[in-house]
């Protein structure tokens, strides 16, 4: 993969990110506006930061496998994660902040708990709090993702 694909891959990345976004704020202020807080919005919620981060972390792999990280095998996802808050010298800047970090390691954990949780109760707090690091990190990590595209280009 050249330098240009991944930027390829990352501009597609940020307009997935803003078309989840866009969706997410159209259903908070329209359906969930009129339905409320019910099973049904808790599911399409929990979709929303599910998708999000999973949208995040492909890009993620990517730049992974572009600059040759190594991944352990056990704990992949959260290995991943670390690696993109590296600076590794010579080589690439961290791809996103220590802030950025721990907000989307919440959204890993909970996207790990949502695979394997098949029951339709959900707890609204759990979703009230996502949706919150939700709306902090969004910002945070474009802005991330926009830094490390400046870099790219200068590698080019």
């Amino acid at each position: 993969m050249l330098a240009a694909e991944l930027m390829g891959e990352l501009e597609k990345t940020l307009k997935i990110l803003k078309k989840i976004d866009s969706f997410y704020n159209d259903f908070k202020n329209q359906d969930l506006k009129h339905i409320g807080k019910t099973t049904t919005t808790a599911i399409v919620m929990a979709e929303i930061f599910v998708d999000f981060f999973t949208c995040v972390e492909t890009l993620f792999i990517r730049i992974s496998r572009f600059f040759e990280n190594s991944l352990q095998s056990e704990k992949w996802h959260s290995d991943l994660l670390h690696k993109m808050t590296l600076e590794i010298i010579n080589i690439r800047p961290a791809v996103i902040s220590d802030e950025t970090f721990s907000i989307l390691k919440e959204l890993l954990k909970f996207r790990h708990f949502r695979r394997y949780y098949f029951d339709f109760e959900y707890d609204w707090e759990k979703i009230d709090f996502l949706e919150a690091k939700y709306n902090q990190v969004y910002k945070m990590l474009k802005r991330d993702l926009l830094k490390f595209h400046e870099f790219l280009v200068q590698i080019g």
